[in-house]
């Protein structure tokens, strides 16, 4: 009986030390807020969009990557959301394609000053207003 409780605890013992390993590699991801909010006049006259972008990315040499652009990425934002008209924004397909169209925005602007968007996993509106 003792020969098999120790070949059972040597058994786990590889088990937990491989998890803790899987534990220390685990990336960490967090959601950053491009502040402040957008507020862009629309392509029509009168009218204009407020939305919350927050910027899900993983691993802190692409966190620390995305905040140092963070100037170069809401321009890119500005220069996408300007362009839109309110017609654009009506329904929750309009808005998902969006929110396509600023991710692949953020992730050519990574491309073209970073020299690579690894790291950026998505992109979410937390508040959207057309008015």
């Amino acid at each position: 009986m003792r020969v098999f409780l120790l070949l059972l605890s040597l058994l786990c013992v590889p088990h937990y030390a491989l998890a803790g390993e899987d534990e220390a590699t685990e990336m960490v991801v967090e959601y950053l807020a491009m502040t402040p909010k957008f507020t862009v006049n629309l392509a029509e006259p009168k009218k204009y969009l407020r939305v919350d972008v927050q910027l899900m990315v993983e691993g802190d040499k692409a966190i620390e990557k995305v905040k140092k652009h963070l100037p170069a990425l809401r321009h890119s934002l500005i220069m996408l959301f300007s362009g839109k008209s309110s017609a654009d924004l009506q329904t929750a397909e309009q808005r998902e394609a969006l929110r396509l169209d600023a991710l692949k925005v953020i992730k050519e602007t990574l491309e073209k000053y970073a020299k690579n968007n690894d790291g950026l996993r998505d992109l979410f509106f937390t508040e959207f207003l057309v008015q």
